[in-house]
């Protein structure tokens, strides 16, 4: 393989210390954290096993990790703790800190507080 990717397949790991595919090239047996997550599966601690590069002009290519379906554990249960404490999460994001009123969205970071409070001359 020439040109750029040439330089993204390195299934022995010589160049990068672990074997690397090009995007969508990836042998059987691989998944990244998104495709094990959708499976149900979770990494479980296990090292990364190796690696997609796509190149893209002008900039460095991007990487996505794999890890091996075979050493994949389960995604553990949601418990009713992490459940109340998400929804206790994403009420904080909801609440403008102006107002102190549920905008029923999630407040933008570009402008702090909820839309009413950010453009009152709009009203």
């Amino acid at each position: 393989m020439a040109g750029a990717f040439g330089k993204c397949f390195d299934p022995t790991g010589a160049r990068y210390g672990i074997p690397t595919y090009l995007w969508r090239c990836a042998p059987d047996g691989f998944a990244t954290r998104r495709q094990l997550r959708a499976r149900g599966l979770r990494p479980g601690g296990q090292p990364v096993a190796a690696q997609v590069l796509r190149p893209r002009y002008r900039r460095g290519p991007l990487v996505a990790y794999l890890y091996r379906l075979d050493k994949a554990k389960p995604v553990r249960p949601m418990t009713e703790a992490k459940h109340r404490a998400l929804k206790c999460a994403m009420r904080a994001r909801r609440t403008c800190p102006q107002c102190r009123n549920d905008a029923g969205y999630v407040i933008p970071a570009s402008l702090g507080v909820c839309v009413p409070c950010a453009y009152p001359d709009d009203q």
